[in-house]
């Protein structure tokens, strides 16, 4: 199992190390699927096929989709800037001079951290909770929730 690293532990408790774009895989998987779709011109079989499955009518959809996922990938960490540019959680950890969320007394209530729910659900709220109770170092050996 790698080693946990407490710089990949983002403001607002989730943990970098977990997340996709960090690690680039689905994005490399993406990209290596839209290759063989062009190399095999694939398009033109899924309107062929279109006529006996009709979701191979929204094959350019598909296509379009894989493309976003390639994007998709993040090389820094939270702390080093990567993330979302306009996150505001981001921007109120730093003006406060804290490492996380987890050191404010008001987490519980903020409403910064409402727009994660649609992705992670609680999870990073959980985390928060851990991170506070029990610290950094029990955070990196324990569970961390990427959605709950």
């Amino acid at each position: 199992m790698a080693k946990k690293n407490k710089n990949l532990i983002a403001y607002c408790g989730l943990y970098c190390g977990d997340c996709f774009g960090y690690k680039g895989t689905i994005a490399d998987l993406a990209r290596d699927l839209r290759k063989e779709l062009r190399q095999t011109k694939f398009d033109r079989t899924a309107r062929g096929l279109s006529k006996y499955f009709k979701q191979f009518k929204h094959y350019d959809s598909c296509y379009d989709v894989l493309g976003l996922m390639v994007r998709f990938r993040c090389k820094r960490t939270c702390h080093s800037g990567g993330g979302p540019p306009f996150c505001k959680i981001r921007t109120c950890c730093v003006k406060k001079g804290l490492n996380g969320c987890w050191e404010c007394s008001e987490f519980e209530k903020c409403k910064k951290l409402n727009f994660l729910e649609g992705v992670h659900g609680i999870g990073h709220l959980r985390n928060l909770r851990i991170l506070k109770k029990k610290g950094v170092k029990a955070f990196l050996e324990a569970k961390k929730y990427w959605f709950a």
